[in-house]
């Protein structure tokens, strides 16, 4: 019988996946297939990418199969290896970045292709204001997401699943280079995840201990309180069904319910992202209120380095700026800070600490790192810029009040001396006033652009932006 082909695409498991049920319900062998493509960027997240095909790998080869590697790109690959085993059809996720829906359009030119929306509790399209428009301001699209209803139950991995008897020619995972090796900076990484579906079905169990502290303590990041799924659900290893319908079984044990929608607010969070960035797909590089195209900028080399490095002189935001450096990940409170310590004390654009992101986060992720950062900017969703300039060392004071935190990933302060330690590179009330003098710079400005609409392109040459995650962290 002939084969069909398994496009893996940000779904590295074998559960829950409902385009490879499919494929498995057709009654035909199946060839599972991963290219590595121009998207799979950042130091970290190849890094995690390595880990997480090796162990999808792993479990493939148990159930008798092999997963086909390719680099390049997916339609020439997809479509040579069509013609090499005869393949009948391509299933895959639907993916939202504006490259990967252009990949699958033009796949669906020249072959069979069965595209599912697996990664999402509804499809972007699905939702709209009561006027038709599409949302821009999150509690209203929360609102709207979950009146659709509860999500489906999760699947378990195809009873049926069979696997083709022909091997195709397959890149060694080594020869990828997704892992660091000269030097292989990744100790960290390695000590503080474990890639994969078992990896994140571990996680996941783990939920329940968290829930009656989460909505008070999600916040505090020197507690363990956050679930640390966002990696997890951004490679696919884990499904946000499986999560809905994990922490909504645990809330019936729990002695309170507000954890558990603390938590699944979080998981819509990663929806709406996914929403803004399907609708507006320069979302990425252009900031969403054109006015910030006239914003005054101040692209200061050595105060990026001190912030990439956590040589700030301000702890909290070098704490957050060395966790992300050693363990590729960053608790979402003090992404915040850091966030708004670049462009608003810094004055950098957001874009380069997007940059920044993209390189070292785990949980990279284009739409979730795209609105957060114009969020944190200003000039994203959110109109209310005047009211966000975090103070670091009034944040460290609420969210890390005995400094636990700081003293963990800037041990040099927990020294008498603390010898070493670099003097503040701005004064944040002189930085603050600036940050504010600059907003008024812009108010009312005219523009060539008005407020930008759904599908328009954007004809800026902004860097690439990077991506983090506001999902379940």
């Amino acid at each position: 019988m002939r084969p069909v082909l398994y496009w893996f695409r940000r779904d590295l498991r074998l559960a829950d996946n409902r385009a490879l049920s499919a494929a498995v319900e057709t009654g035909s062998p199946v060839i599972p297939v991963y290219i590595v493509d121009s998207q799979d960027v950042g130091g970290a997240s190849r890094w995690w990418l390595h880990n997480s095909l090796d162990a999808l790998g792993r479990e493939i080869k148990s159930r008798g199969g092999e997963l086909v590697l390719r680099e390049g790109s997916p339609e020439r690959h997809l479509l040579e290896l069509k013609e090499e085993t005869g393949a009948l059809a391509v299933y895959c996720q639907e993916r939202y970045e504006p490259e990967s829906r252009a990949q699958a359009s033009r796949l669906a030119e020249s072959i069979d292709l069965h595209a599912f929306d697996d990664n999402l509790a509804a499809r972007p399209t699905a939702l709209t204001t009561q006027s038709g428009t599409y949302f821009r301001v999150f509690t209203p699209f929360w609102k709207t997401a979950t009146a659709l209803g509860t999500p489906d139950l999760p699947l378990p991995v195809p009873a049926q699943l069979r696997f083709a008897d022909c091997r195709p020619h397959s890149v060694p995972l080594d020869d990828l280079a997704l892992h660091p090796n000269r030097p292989d900076w990744s100790g960290g990484l390695r000590a503080s995840w474990s890639p994969g579906e078992a990896g994140a079905a571990d996680l996941a169990d783990r939920l329940e201990s968290k829930l009656a502290d989460y909505a008070q303590g999600r916040d505090r990041p020197d507690l363990d309180v956050t679930s640390r799924l966002s990696p997890h659900l951004h490679f696919g290893e884990i499904s946000c069904r499986q999560v809905w319908h994990t922490v909504k079984q645990m809330e019936l044990h729990a002695r309170s319910t507000a954890g558990a929608e603390a938590l699944l607010r979080q998981l819509y969070w990663r929806e709406f992202s996914a929403y803004l960035l399907y609708h507006y797909p320069q979302l990425p590089t252009s900031p969403l209120r054109p006015e910030f195209e006239y914003f005054p900028w101040s692209d200061n080399a050595e105060h990026l380095q001190a912030w990439q490095t956590g040589r700030t002189g301000f702890p909290i935001v070098d704490a957050g700026m060395r966790q992300l450096w050693q363990t590729g990940w960053m608790h979402n409170r003090v992404r915040m800070i850091v966030a708004s310590f670049l462009v608003k004390d810094l004055m950098i654009p957001w874009q380069r600490g997007a940059e920044w992101f993209l390189d070292t986060l785990v949980d990279a992720d284009l739409a979730n790192n795209s609105a957060s950062w114009q969020w944190v900017a200003g000039c994203g969703t959110d109109a209310a810029p005047y009211f966000r300039i975090f103070n670091p060392s009034l944040q460290a004071e609420k969210f890390d009040p005995n400094g636990d935190y700081v003293r963990r990933w800037v041990p040099e302060l927990a020294q008498k001396t603390a010898t070493g330690y670099p003097d503040p590179i701005v004064d944040h009330r002189v930085a603050r006033q600036r940050a504010l003098e600059a907003y008024d710079s812009i108010k009312g400005i005219r523009t060539s652009r008005s407020v930008p609409q759904p599908g328009e392109s954007s004809n800026r040459n902004d860097p690439p932006c990077a991506v983090a995650t506001n999902a379940a962290k």
